[in-house]
């Protein structure tokens, strides 16, 4: 299992403590039992930390042109057409996958083109699947201008356990499918913002894999 950068510091404190916690055990708990009942609990806390930071290769084969890719692994949970009002200002098709905690929580970037935009807002940690945790969360807002002038926003959301974001795209840098947008840690979600004449291929509920399905196609 490949571990996202993101989750080494994270993975050796919970190690560190988790080999602590079982020493002590061992040398003062009255049952033995108890001293095996923590340590199996130990093993279960520490695979599920390493199965959150796992970060399998994922390779786009087909045509990048024209094409949208989810940013994420998950569930689209939000499709409709909605006022953009923190940067475009128009009405735009709202795409958001909701990143369940056993989903990959890698970010990928969606489309070929540059980065014109990369911000941050603070805000509220409420339930990622919420409607209005797309302008009332934390989150970081990236826009990606193709190279015919059509723009997209990528938002990353954090939720009601997710309290850091993670962003790697620089205003002015090229940017390419099968490259990593970020990472959000403890689950949340990712809203794509699309011109309205982009063609959709994904429904509400679907599931949808990162840098794999292809979510919509510019006309």
């Amino acid at each position: 299992m490949r571990i996202h950068k993101e989750g080494y510091r994270i993975i050796f404190a919970v190690f560190i403590f988790l080999l602590l916690l079982n020493g002590v055990f061992y040398f003062f708990a009255s049952k033995i039992l108890l001293f095996y009942f923590i340590l199996l609990v130990s093993f279960l806390a520490l695979y599920a930390i390493l199965n959150f930071f796992k970060n399998p290769r994922s390779i786009f084969m087909g045509d990048a042109e024209d094409i949208v890719v989810s940013p994420a692994d998950g569930t689209i949970v939000v499709l409709e057409e909605v006022y953009e009002a923190e940067y475009f200002h128009e009405k735009r098709i709202q795409i958001s996958v909701f990143m369940g905690i056993t989903n990959v929580h890698v970010n990928w970037i969606p489309i070929e083109g540059k980065i014109i935009h990369s911000s941050h807002q603070n805000g509220r940690f409420r339930a990622a699947y919420l409607p209005k945790s797309s302008i009332d969360n934390e989150r970081s807002t990236v826009v990606i201008e193709r190279d015919n002038g059509e723009q997209i926003l990528v938002r990353q959301i954090a939720g009601a356990m997710a309290r850091r974001i993670v962003t790697y795209a620089k205003v002015g840098q090229m940017c390419h499918i099968n490259e990593q947008l970020g990472f959000i840690k403890f689950g949340s979600r990712v809203d794509i913002f699309l011109p309205l004449t982009a063609k959709i291929e994904v429904e509400i509920d679907q599931k949808v894999y990162g840098n794999q399905t292809i979510i919509a196609q510019f006309k």
